[in-house]
């Protein structure tokens, strides 16, 4: 016989080449917590129902104990020729408490029983990407606090538009991690429904109580059709799609502290905690760890992609293509985590030159939209006038090689004659961020309030 665990009609065993491509147990090792619990909560509602002997599920769950503490301390033998982490489990159950093992696999399938181990992983690996997003969250908002005030340019197009201030730009990855947290939220609540006891595709004759499992197990409710159940991969995409956007999120991020950091822009440092050197250039202060967060959204977005495709023909229900699900899975929410810890580090590391930025912000007549506004609130020129006013002060500025509020009143008159000398309180990019007063504008006092609001729902005190 092939396979003790499945191979009654068989009469020789796998080609080594079928052994390796259909074992799954080097990845699928990763829910060994999962399945044991599943395992556990299974057999405890068999010998509620009185579908297994008490004693039998008794001894189950006790030899299951025992195992998930031999993997746990490092003592336990994962055997490739068992394919998945499901039948290691089985065959050392077997070994611990005897034939009694095998009526563990009662009422279930390893089809049911793998979709219920991969949500339970999910669901807890979701649990841990929110408490590292909190987290991320929390450093930027205490930065924001900190740097309400710091002038900084805003940019469009790569192009200095309107000052704004640091605070306000951190704030603005607060709210891309919000919503990244809500997708995740969504993909958990979406996903909290058991498979187990749907079996193979069609359910099971066998009378469960699939409400006690699924309450055990912490799931919503039990999956409504069996078919469904076991061929359902949704929270996986589902997941690594909130996935990829939030590392989408990281990478942009990422990309602006690698810009802001070089010698040739300037406007933050970042220590040796989070930089590296040159093997051949002494003088080399590389973001690397910006770097690898930006490059890791290459494989995030790829796991996403991969189970994309690997569902994207299959029919109902189960086939064996489903097992490529959990690898890439896996690898790209290890990844996220490892860019979110990476991103929190450096946002509480990084050190803004406010001088700098300052400066910066005054660049590139930065504060045009605050003389076109002055001239339709103060003169009550309309707006399109007032951009084509605006944009000829702007160009006699630049021909003088001026700054714009260095330009002389008169030079401003013989363009406008109802100019006043009133015009220069707006023109500074202090005035200009301190006038933003909009909800959600960049004023400081509105990244003040802001600031202090997420630092309270996030569970911090507050200043």
């Amino acid at each position: 016989m092939s396979n003790k665990m499945w191979g009654g009609r068989f009469e020789t065993g796998p080609d080594a080449i079928m052994e390796e491509i259909n074992a799954s147990i080097d990845f699928d090792r990763h829910l060994y917590r999962q399945d044991i619990a599943a395992s556990k909560a299974h057999a405890d509602m068999l010998g509620k129902q009185g579908i297994i002997a008490a004693d039998d599920a008794k001894n189950i769950a006790h030899g299951l104990d025992t195992i998930l503490s031999e993997i746990e301390g490092g003592k336990f033998t994962f055997k490739r020729a068992l394919e998945d982490i499901h039948m290691n489990v089985e065959s050392r159950l077997t070994e611990i408490i005897g034939p009694s093992a095998g009526r563990l696999h009662t009422a279930r399938s390893r089809n049911d029983q793998v979709a219920t181990d991969f949500r339970l992983w999910m669901r807890d690996s979701i649990d841990t990407i929110d408490a590292a997003l909190a987290a991320y969250q929390l450093a930027l908002a205490t930065k924001a606090l900190e740097h309400a005030g710091t002038v900084m340019p805003g940019f469009t197009h790569l192009q200095t538009a309107q000052p704004v201030t640091f605070g306000h730009h951190l704030l603005a990855y607060v709210e891309m991690t919000a919503r990244d947290r809500g997708r995740f939220a969504d993909a958990r609540k979406r996903l909290n429904e058991m498979p187990l006891g749907s079996a193979a595709l069609a359910g099971t004759s066998f009378p469960l109580d699939r409400d006690m499992t699924a309450k055990a197990l912490g799931f919503d409710r039990p999956a409504a059709n069996s078919l469904d159940a076991v061929s359902d991969r949704d929270f996986a995409m589902e997941t690594l799609a909130a996935a990829s956007i939030a590392s989408v999120h990281l990478s942009r991020f990422a990309e602006e502290i690698v810009m802001w950091t070089s010698p040739l822009v300037g406007l933050v440092k970042l220590s040796d905690k989070f930089t590296t050197g040159s093997s051949i250039m002494p003088q080399k202060r590389n973001p690397d760890a910006a770097e690898l967060v930006r490059g890791k959204t290459g494989r995030i977005i790829g796991a996403l992609n991969g189970i994309l495709i690997v569902m994207k023909g299959l029919p109902l229900a189960y086939a064996k293509d489903m097992q490529e699900d959990k690898e890439g899975v896996m690898d790209a929410l290890s990844a996220l985590s490892l860019s979110i810890a990476a991103m929190t580090g450096m946002v509480g590391d990084l050190t803004p030159d406010a001088t700098k930025m300052k400066k910066a912000a005054g660049e590139g007549y930065a504060t045009a939209t605050d003389l076109a506004d002055w001239l339709v609130r103060t003169l009550k020129i309309p707006f399109r006038d007032a951009h084509h006013i605006t944009g000829r002060i702007v160009a006699k500025a630049a021909a003088d090689g001026v700054a714009l509020h260095k330009l002389s009143l008169a030079d401003m008159q013989a363009i406008e004659a109802t100019i006043t000398d009133d015009v220069f309180n707006v023109l500074s990019v202090d005035k200009s961020v301190k006038s933003r007063v909009s909800f959600g504008g960049t004023a400081p006092k509105n990244v003040k309030t802001q600031a202090k609001r997420w630092l309270k729902k996030l569970g911090h005190s507050v200043p």
